[in-house]
């Protein structure tokens, strides 16, 4: 998570959306940077509601607007899997290691998920408060060149990043009745990417 005050702007960390690259580049330019622990890091609308908002509500006067990135549904969940894959969480409860990512998918369509398939939600990590503390800007992924222009014309800067952070490669291959099966368990994943898509 990133404020930049006198922009008036807060930048989510929704997991799997490059925001971890953004944040290299524009934490010189950030007044206030949380990279850790990940908890605080990927706070979500929820979590920034109640302890960030109240901080600059009630010292500063100030509503900062919330800005985020969203993945195309099937791909953040694809890099989940991928990330997973990594050695070092080999004979951990979290590792995706030997699972194809159709069983993946089949496994975070159930109401138990188990550990390694357990990667929350990003419609919840975005939802609106009974509040009104909301998104504000919400951006695709797959279309970081609006964001980056977003950015640059809020802070008056120009925005350079590097690849970071990025999951080692593996097989996406999903049936296409385990895709009908998360878009009939999760539908408001996609509705919400596809009305940034609108």
């Amino acid at each position: 998570m990133m404020v930049f005050y006198k922009a008036r702007l807060v930048l989510l960390s929704v997991p799997k959306t490059g925001t971890t690259a953004l944040q290299s580049a524009l934490r010189p330019h950030a007044d206030m940077v949380i990279s850790d622990p990940p908890e605080l890091k990927h706070a979500p609308v929820y979590r920034y509601n109640r302890w960030v908002r109240p901080m600059f509500d009630k010292v500063c006067g100030a509503e900062l607007e919330v800005v985020a990135v969203m993945r195309e549904p099937v791909s953040w969940l694809g890099s989940w899997y991928r990330f997973r894959q990594r050695d070092d969480l080999m004979g951990k409860p979290a590792s995706t290691k030997g699972l194809n990512f159709d069983q993946f998918v089949e496994d975070y369509c159930k109401g138990q998920r188990p550990a390694h398939a357990n990667v929350g939600s990003q419609a919840k990590f975005l939802e609106a408060q009974p509040n009104g503390c909301r998104v504000h800007h919400l951006f695709a992924y797959e279309d970081l060149p609006r964001l980056h222009a977003f950015l640059q014309d809020r802070l008056g800067l120009m925005i350079e990043t590097q690849v970071e952070n990025v999951s080692p490669e593996g097989d996406l291959t999903l049936r296409p009745a385990t895709l009908e099966k998360l878009k009939r368990k999760h539908p408001e994943e996609f509705a919400l990417y596809q009305s940034i898509k609108a």
